[in-house]
């Protein structure tokens, strides 16, 4: 981790070994701090390079002995400042969605203007904004600007919710395994192994069996996400790993905390108490799948990814390989269901961020609840 560019838009800290992980969100946790304000005193200022207020915060860099890359990363970046009252913060990329909520106007036509243009239009908007904000200061930017009432965004520390994460699977999963971690200003997510567990799979391996499939280098996992930007609560995913190629399977919904109303972290341990359950429930949709016979399955596969949002380029690759795998004769739903998956590996090939691949598993999960027959139609299907 090169503790001097986590300031930067585009860190990404990617952990091989969970104490690293850990030692990076308390590094950031003490280097962060959260601010409530009046959303109505809030205003953006573009900062361009050359320009005055660029000169000026340079300047007052020097002389506190802060880091004037940071200066330089917002201009190559946002190119915004948000000013509160006589103070100034650059604004990482991660908070503009925030900002916007909090002036109340959203629309792909702002980003086609200048950044003076662009800031004077949420400036006239804030100046009648409800409420209070909570800033998130991050390593010397603005993360994000959230709702600051009582009944808005409630902090739970993110390195509170991982290490109560560790401490409670260590203690009732004896095979606990960390397989890797990673952190980006917008996320951090870990994953674990928990091998041993048998009888978590247990009910998945014997309908597997049933139906002719091979349960081998089958091992359950749990990926645990969480956000202090307001991208997401604090999320805990049941998953396995299956095959030799480990291919990730999430298994559904996971069990969900929103930042909200007070929320505390007494609640996440009451989640994770739920994590064995989830497990059951979540096998369930599995087995589902192995009894939905699908007669035309590179239709129903295309129609089914269409009705996730995924991306034609990754579609298309992944029913290619599931022609090459399986070819084009019936099959389950299951089998598709896996096919889609595939996709995950071809975004870890290709080396896409951590939060892309977590945000996908969420993507493809929402598979499970779909009504897979309606695509199972004949014919050519039209992309």
């Amino acid at each position: 981790m090169n503790e001097t560019r986590v300031f930067k838009d585009n860190y990404r800290g990617v952990f091989c070994e969970q104490d690293d992980f850990l030692k990076c969100l308390k590094r950031i946790g003490e280097n962060s701090s959260w601010e409530r304000r009046k959303s109505k005193h809030l205003r953006l200022v573009a900062i361009t390079e050359g320009s005055q207020i660029e000169k000026e915060l340079r300047e007052q860099y020097a002389d506190e002995g802060m880091d004037e890359e940071i200066i330089t990363d917002t201009i190559i970046n946002t190119g915004l400042l948000l000013k509160v009252r006589n103070q100034y913060y650059p604004v990482r990329a991660c908070a503009i969605k925030t900002i916007l909520d909090r002036a109340g106007i959203k629309g792909p036509g702002l980003k086609k203007v200048e950044k003076s243009v662009y800031a004077r239009i949420i400036n006239d908007c804030l100046k009648v904004a409800k409420g209070e904000a909570l800033l998130r200061i991050s390593e010397g930017k603005v993360s994000a600007v959230l709702g600051g009432d009582c009944c808005d965004y409630a902090v739970i520390d993110m390195e509170q919710i991982f290490l109560h994460s560790v401490e409670y699977l260590h203690d009732n999963f004896k095979g606990c395994k960390y397989l890797g971690g990673f952190y980006e200003h917008d996320m951090a997510s870990a994953l674990w192994e928990l091998t041993g567990e048998d009888k978590l799979l247990e009910a998945y391996k014997e309908e597997l069996i049933l139906h002719g499939k091979s349960v081998d280098e089958m091992k359950p996992m749990v990926r645990i996400t969480t956000s202090d930007t307001g991208a997401g609560g604090a999320n805990i995913f049941p998953m396995i790993v299956s095959g030799k190629e480990n291919t990730t399977i999430n298994l559904g919904e996971p069990l969900r905390l929103g930042h909200r109303n007070g929320t505390k972290l007494s609640e996440f341990d009451d989640q994770l108490k739920l994590l064995y359950g989830k497990y059951q429930l979540a096998t369930g949709n599995l087995i589902k799948l192995l009894k939905i016979d699908i007669a035309n399955p590179v239709n129903c596969m295309k129609g089914v990814m269409d009705k996730l949002g995924i991306s034609r380029k990754y579609a298309a690759e992944a029913v290619d390989l599931f022609i090459a795998q399986y070819g084009e004769d019936p099959c389950t739903a299951h089998d598709i269901y896996y096919g889609i998956s595939e996709i995950l590996y071809m975004l870890t090939c290709e080396g896409e961020d951590g939060s892309r691949i977590t945000r996908m598993e969420e993507t493809i999960a929402r598979a499970l609840s779909v009504n897979w027959k309606e695509y199972d139609v004949p014919g050519v299907y039209r992309w």
